[in-house]
């Protein structure tokens, strides 16, 4: 079973921000195809009407962008980065 934690989690209007550990035998890529399939999925199955006002009816875009954090890095800079990134969560609504 793969084991993916999102340690945090900064969001905005059109993208998010994740700052998340897993162990290094996973890519990438699959982190990102699985965290777009069941949040798509989720988001559908919450808000029907989403799926309707959507561009071809999907939730996320292709791309993403990616950088690591090595052992020796400040965790809770970036921690507080990605935190802080974008509007906080209680405004933020779907529609």
């Amino acid at each position: 079973m793969q084991r993916y934690d999102i340690e945090q989690l900064g969001m905005d209007l059109n993208h998010i921000h994740l700052l998340v550990s897993f162990h290094p035998k996973y890519s990438i890529g699959q982190f990102v195809r699985i965290y777009k399939s069941i949040t798509a999925k989720q988001l559908f199955l919450s808000h029907p009407a989403l799926r309707k006002s959507l561009w071809g009816g999907e939730f996320w875009s292709d791309g993403y962008y990616v950088s690591t954090v090595s052992e020796h890095a400040n965790w809770n800079t970036v921690k507080n980065y990605v935190k802080s990134q974008g509007i906080p969560p209680t405004q933020l609504t779907l529609f």
